[in-house]
């Protein structure tokens, strides 16, 4: 069969148009279909699978890739051979949360405001930026498309459109973070070069929007400023781990009000932008103060029953 890239293009196209990106899996299927026409491949086979994906050392994340498009082309072809879950099993490796104090976060944004550049504005906005990053739980991604018409300052609400998985969702602001973004929108459109008519709210030196490259090389360098890494640490602490703060806190809030975590877990998924609560509960891994405030939680239960 011949047709295997447009068989594959098709999958893709259903897959993104429920908002997944498939990245790596796109090039990886795109290299299977190549590899189905080479070998003349009149439908999918768990052999073919394996000696494809067996040819890299990501043999586990590739057959993955197969997995899923074969699952979808099965209903086409009913020849189709689907790798077993228990073959090459693959599991994600996700980074360990690094979990910020409040010291650790003001100290962040005190470095922010002593950045120097030729630029006056700069300071202040990655001041705003990372401020916002700690107190919302966006997505780094979220923060950097948001546009003049989706910060409602005047109500406290952000407009998060299409993030990822194509879902948007309205974000509510405590009254301190809507004054800082006041503060900062307010410079931001007094300092000319443009940046006044540019529709992107966080703005570069040129009035473009800002570049994650920029945003993340201007964090690992005060990281270091501020202790956060080493030197020369090529790891450590990430903008991302401002969600796993914002979340872990969530919830001890949540457990020291008395407040049922259970009952309101689904409402902190939504506000961060979750499809499915499982991600949500990952975020709340590996912290000490969440795991005492659950046990202190079933404590309570028992001696509320003995």
């Amino acid at each position: 069969m011949n047709a295997w890239p447009e068989a594959v293009r098709e999958y893709l196209a259903l897959r993104r148009g429920l908002g997944f990106k498939l990245k790596e899996a796109g090039r990886g299927l795109a290299d299977f279909a190549r590899f189905l026409n080479r070998q003349a491949a009149g439908h999918v086979t768990v052999s073919l699978a394996l000696k494809w994906a067996h040819r890299s050392p990501s043999a586990a994340q590739r057959l993955s890739f197969v997995r899923g498009f074969a699952q979808y082309y099965r209903a086409i072809d009913p020849r189709t051979e689907i790798p077993s879950s228990s073959l090459l099993p693959f599991r994600p490796r996700r980074a360990q949360p690094y979990l910020y104090t409040d010291s650790q976060t003001r100290a962040l944004l005190a470095a922010a405001l002593r950045l120097s550049s030729d630029d006056p504005l700069r300071r202040w906005t990655f001041h705003a930026l990372y401020g916002l990053l700690a107190v919302s739980g966006l997505r780094i991604s979220e923060a950097l498309a948001l546009r003049l018409g989706d910060v409602d300052l005047q109500a406290g609400v952000l407009t998060v459109s299409k993030s990822k998985f194509g879902q948007s969702r309205l974000v509510p602001l405590h009254a301190s973070t809507t004054q800082v973004l006041l503060d900062y929108r307010t410079r931001r459109n007094r300092s000319g070069a443009g940046r006044d008519a540019s529709d992107f709210f966080f703005v570069s030196k040129v009035g473009t929007r800002l570049a994650d490259s920029v945003v993340r090389t201007t964090f690992y360098r005060l990281s270091r400023q501020i202790g956060l890494r080493g030197p020369s640490d090529s790891h450590g602490p990430r903008l991302h781990d401002f969600r796993h703060r914002f979340a872990v806190e969530t919830l001890i809030r949540w457990y020291r009000s008395g407040v049922d975590p259970e009952r309101r877990i689904q409402v902190l998924s939504t506000y961060l932008g979750h499809i499915h609560v499982a991600d949500t509960y990952w975020y709340l891994t590996a912290c000490p103060a969440l795991m005492a405030s659950a046990m202190t939680r079933v404590e309570d239960r028992w001696k509320d029953l003995s």
